[in-house]
Order: structure tokens, then sequence, then C-alpha cells
């Protein structure tokens, strides 16, 4: 490529397996999905490339949503680049669908939403075959109070309670927090414009205490506008957390963008 080649803005919806990687943007000394993309990238453009992600997962988190974007001089069609990358990518990693992007475009700050899923298996055995993509609760939780105390995290808040970082500004606008059960399954659903570092995973044991019986709904309640950084409750693991989808006002990111 020539320093004169016409620079495009390409966007990536990221399929991944978290449970070998300590998270997605890169660190010293330690596989991330970032670093498993820029060399695939590398390979399949010949280009030293940087990319920006629309969320950070931590290690063990999974995606099937994720966004990334970056600028190329290459100018492979938007499907090479799927199928190619798909070739380079280790087996739990995948491209699950690229476009063409405003030349600004910035997959975190034009974010207009995100949603996770946190699953939990809820059988008095643990299941080998859920071990890493969901938290095993033995004990049986009722969902019908959880569901009840998620209803009062919707809306604006001070989310303190569920960061353990003080310092920095802890409002968020959740604007869906769903609790279900499919069989031995139960799913917590949150969407919001944005979140804290591990909120949905604080809020996943919160939930569960609740479920549990060991916390009730006002006390629940108490701690949420009692704003206290940490007090929500203990952290779910980070396995049974997964990045479903990032949706943008002006970025159409087609079935590739759409949950299964």
């Amino acid at each position: 490529m020539t320093g004169d080649a016409p620079q495009r803005r390409l966007a990536l919806v990221l399929e991944y397996d978290g449970s070998r990687y300590g998270g997605s943007q890169l660190q010293k000394q330690t596989p991330t999905i970032q670093a498993e993309l820029e060399a695939a990238l590398s390979k399949l453009t010949g280009e030293h490339l940087r990319v920006a992600l629309a969320g950070r997962t931590d290690a063990g988190v999974h995606a099937q949503g994720q966004v990334v974007a970056f600028t190329t001089a290459s100018t492979l069609e938007t499907d090479v680049f799927v199928h190619g990358l798909n070739a380079w990518l280790p087996v739990d990693i995948a491209v699950r669908g690229a476009r063409e992007a405003p030349e600004n475009f910035d997959p975190r700050r034009h974010a207009s939403s995100r949603i996770y899923r946190y699953t939990i298996q809820n059988t008095p055995m643990r299941s080998p075959l859920w071990r890493g993509h969901a938290w095993h609760v033995a004990r049986p939780l009722e969902s019908a109070a959880m569901q009840e105390a998620a209803t009062e995290l919707i809306g604006e808040h001070d989310f303190a309670a569920f960061s353990r970082r003080e310092g920095v500004r802890t409002v968020r606008c959740l604007r869906r927090c769903d609790v279900a059960r499919r069989g031995a399954l139960l799913t917590i659903e949150v969407e919001a414009n944005a979140f804290l570092r591990q909120q949905v995973r604080r809020t996943a044991g919160a939930l569960v205490e609740i479920g549990s019986g060991r916390l009730s709904v006002g006390a629940f309640r108490d701690i949420l506008h009692q704003a206290e950084p940490n007090s929500a409750g203990p952290l779910a693991p980070a396995h049974g957390l997964c990045l479903l989808r990032v949706t943008y006002p002006d970025l159409d990111l087609g079935a590739a963008g759409t949950l299964s």
C-alpha cells in the first residue's frame, strides 16, 4: 500500500468466547481479543492497524455483538474482510459482519445503547457443558422477586453501589432490566446507553442474593438510593456475562448486529 492510497473506515461485528483471554483490550503478556484481531488484520491487509472497540469486556467475558472499527487503505470488499479474517482468527473469535462506516466513526462514543445478558444455571447439580458460559447457583432462585428488584433499576440513577470505583461519575440511564427463566437457565438482560465497570456482574450478584432470599427488595432499593460505592453485593463470575449487541443511530449493522 502507498501513503497516497485513499483511507476508509470499516466497522466489524465480533463474536467471541472470552474464556482464554485476558479481556478485549490490549495488555502486555496476556492474550486479548484486540491483539488477535489486529494480528489477523495485518496478515490480511499487510497493514499494521489499530482497532477501536465499542466496549471493554473483562477476562472471561464473552460477546455476540462486540463492534470494532479501524481505518485502512485496503480496497478489499467487506465480505472479503469477513471471510479473510475468519480464516486467520482462532476458532474462538469470529467476524459476523462488516460495514463501511463514516470516517469519524467511534464505536464507543457513538453507541446509542449496549445490551448485555448474564446467564445463571439454576440447578442442584452443575453442568460441565455450561461451566464456561453460565454461573452455577444450586440454591433455588425466585425469579419473580428478582424481576421486582430489577424494575427498581430502570431509569436514571446513581449506580455507585454497583461499582468499586470512586471519584468517577456513576450516574447512568438503564433502559430495561429483564429477568427470565428458560428451564434450568435464568437470564438477566440489561440495556443502557453505557455501563460502569463491572456494573452488570454486580447487578447479577445482587439479584441472586434477592432470588435466594438473602436480601429483600426493600433493602436492595435502599442500597441503590444510598449509592455507597461497592455496596450492592457479590461480584458475579465473569463467564456468565455476554455482550449481546451495540446499536448506533447512524449505522445499520444489518443481520450481523441482530441477536440470534
